[in-house]
């Protein structure tokens, strides 16, 4: 959902409630405080984690899990005290809106209101453990320590209490940089990292990257607001996501498609050599095998996360691009890449 049609009230209560550490780790103590005595421990569940480099499908692909009704996700009704749902929900019920479906900020044809899961589970992140993977130009990996993970624990299931579930669905792109961690606090999750075309999804990456720059330059709330939730996929606060540890400075211009190509390379590499690490709780998902026969796709999707059968998204056709791919510097590597997570992809969901 776009903040750019905020007021100023508005505006003000999402930096107080959102910006820096301490007050969200107060909010989270005040929920801790009221609400997490009676939790059910959600250690066990089968939850599940949807993470991927953006502008792969990870939007759709949590809504179609959304939509069964199985799980319990932050929602744009939860903003901005993501920190405390159930405190939140007990202060905010008399005078709760409700919004016609729009289209979200990316332009895309996906449409939101207050009652979308979103990805706001990076604002816990951010708030415990912020300076372990946000550089001033770049998002890193990160292991977290024991306690953040139980605190992430309590978090979750304040979040099932909240909406009366017992497994949680997560989208969030920054999961990538923490999976090991993920698997350590729920050791039955599993984790979904969908992929697309290569040059498809770095094309998609630039059109966005441009669109919010514009958007960040003519209004400065936009780009902390993003900041705030540690989205910094693109625009006017981009920051590169590293995996090996070198200055962010090396991978050249995001104003350029090789830049968005080369971090296409960099994140499912490494995702690849996660999965061989951490095992088949890590399922790669193809947005190209999904887009072509959606039911054939979600049926075997459902069945792997123990799932009712039911009623597929309709799936929008996917943009055609007449560029000439084969002028892309290391195209041939990352098809290379792709067509192996797709053999993954193939034989995991079969």
């Amino acid at each position: 959902m776009s903040p750019e049609g905020y007021g100023a009230g508005a505006r003000l209560f999402h930096k107080i409630a959102l910006s820096g550490r301490a007050t969200p780790e107060m909010f989270f103590d005040i929920e801790k405080a009221m609400h997490g005595r009676d939790c059910a421990d959600a250690t066990d569940g089968a939850h599940v984690f949807v993470s991927g480099l953006a502008r792969s499908g990870t939007t759709l692909l949590m809504r179609m899990l959304h939509d069964t009704g199985a799980f319990a996700s932050l929602t744009y009704r939860d903003m901005p005290l993501v920190m405390a749902p159930n405190f939140w929900r007990g202060i905010s019920g008399a005078f709760q809106k409700s919004m016609a479906r729009r289209e979200r900020a990316h332009g895309d044809g996906l449409e939101v209101d207050y009652d979308s899961p979103e990805a706001l589970e990076e604002v816990f992140w951010r708030t415990y453990c912020g300076p372990d993977y946000i550089g001033a130009d770049k998002l890193c990996p990160m292991i977290a320590d024991d306690d953040v993970i139980a605190e992430f624990r309590l978090y979750v299931a304040l979040i099932l209490k909240r909406y009366a579930a017992s497994r949680y669905l997560s989208k969030n792109n920054n999961s990538i940089l923490r999976l090991s961690s993920i698997l350590s606090a729920f050791p039955n999750a599993t984790i979904l990292i969908p992929f697309r075309e290569p040059a498809d999804q770095a094309k998609s990456l630039l059109r966005q990257h441009k669109q919010f720059t514009k958007t960040h330059a003519e209004d400065v709330f936009s780009r902390q607001y993003m900041g705030w939730l540690a989205h910094h996929e693109f625009g006017g606060d981009q920051r590169r996501l590293v995996f090996d540890g070198a200055d962010a400075s090396v991978y050249g211009d995001p104003g350029q498609l090789s830049y968005w190509l080369d971090l296409w390379i960099d994140a499912y590499a490494y995702l690849m050599r996660q999965a061989d690490a951490l095992g088949d709780q890590l399922v790669f998902f193809s947005y190209e095998r999904f887009t072509d026969a959606p039911e054939e796709v979600s049926a075997r999707l459902f069945d792997r996360l123990d799932l009712e059968p039911t009623a597929v998204l309709e799936v929008r056709e996917r943009r055609k691009d007449d560029t000439e791919k084969s002028s892309f510097e290391r195209l041939d590597i990352a098809h290379k890449l792709y067509q192996t997570m797709t053999e993954r992809s193939r034989s995991t969901l079969s």
